[in-house]
């Protein structure tokens, strides 16, 4: 079914495929903000929600920031919050409500503040205050918008020696090698030649649990929300070596039926012990859950790994989604919650 072409382009009604192998693209985009006037920041606080929080985890771990950084997913900010926090406000649709909420709170606070958005209420907020304001590029999902986010914080964050010199360098050029690699993946390549098309064969009609080390857990987490988000498929994430203190467990006896696939992110970067542990659990686990599908992400540097597993499991969701047979673009529950909660 994967290689009939009609019938993906029927069920991917919005391009969602199109979308995805173009996101080599937003790597290269300039925002040509002018950079804040700002000063003594002893911390990163972001706030935001699923798509729109993701590329902050991928800052947290290949940026390198060199002052705390922390995600906020809630109304509300930590009580250290103040004058000397740097708070980026992060939406794709500007209405967010808990980033909203959050704004308030880092307004009354006194931080340093920045928005990231694609318009709504958040732009009208920065436009009005004079919030510094990157504008994300609109008509296309969250999801699918997220190196756009990832630029705009490394445009703000360099200049301001928060993350190292030739980080947003180092992303813009990362941008052509990724080109190539998502050509491997596309619709017209047949499932015999494209190893996403494979491993979506190996996961459909399950549920899926994601494994990764530390630095490959940003793509991870990108995993599972493309999975439930495209694929409208249960799909759970982790990492060792948490795994191995308490979830490691869990596998070894109930439900004793286990109807789940499960995918490990191997990488070579990773903490030699990290790599062992991979290798010692799966031979401690034979027969007690589903041998692993691993995915080996390809490139020589950290970002280059992330940038590869992220949009190879791009692919497999929208190629799961296909199978399952659904268009990967809307989220109407998203929308439906939204509209019940302020009804």
């Amino acid at each position: 079914m994967l290689d009939d072409l009609k019938l993906i382009h029927d069920r991917d009604a919005d391009d969602a495929l199109g979308v995805v192998e173009k996101q080599w693209q937003q790597l290269k985009h300039s925002f040509e903000v002018p950079v804040p006037d700002f000063s003594g920041i002893s911390n990163i606080v972001l706030a935001g929600m699923g798509g729109s929080a993701w590329p902050a985890v991928y800052l947290q771990s290949w940026g390198s920031p060199t002052v705390p950084f922390e995600i906020v997913r809630d109304y509300s900010l930590p009580a250290y919050v103040g004058k000397d926090t740097l708070f980026i406000s992060s939406s794709y649709s500007g209405n967010t409500e808990e980033t909203l909420s959050a704004l308030d709170d880092a307004e009354a606070r006194g931080a340093q503040i920045v928005v990231i958005a694609a318009g709504g209420k958040l732009a009208e907020r920065a436009k009005t205050t004079g919030h510094t304001y990157y504008e994300i590029p609109g008509g296309i999902q969250p999801r699918m918008s997220s190196f756009y986010f990832l630029v705009a914080m490394a445009e703000l964050l360099e200049p301001l020696g928060l993350i190292p010199k030739g980080k947003l360098a180092e992303l813009n050029a990362a941008g052509d090698w990724l080109k190539d690699q998502l050509a491997l993946w596309k619709p017209e390549i047949p499932t015999a030649d494209n190893p996403a098309k494979q491993l979506t064969l190996e996961l459909i009609g399950k549920s899926i649990v994601v494994y990764s080390g530390p630095k490959l857990f940003p793509a991870a987490n990108k995993f599972k929300i493309c999975l439930n988000e495209n694929a409208k498929n249960v799909a759970w994430v982790n990492q060792y070596p948490e795994f191995n203190h308490n979830e490691f467990i869990g596998w070894s006896s109930h439900p004793v039926d286990k109807p789940y696939a499960v995918v490990e992110i191997r990488s070579n970067l990773e903490h030699p012990r990290v790599q062992k542990r991979f290798e010692v659990s799966e031979r401690l686990l034979s027969g007690k859950r589903p041998a692993p599908e691993v995915i080996t992400p390809q490139g020589e540097t950290h970002l280059q790994q992330l940038l590869w597993t992220s949009n190879f499991c791009d692919f497999v969701s929208l190629y799961v989604a296909i199978l399952n047979g659904l268009n990967p673009t809307p989220v109407e529950l998203v929308e439906k919650l939204k509209q019940l909660l302020n009804d």
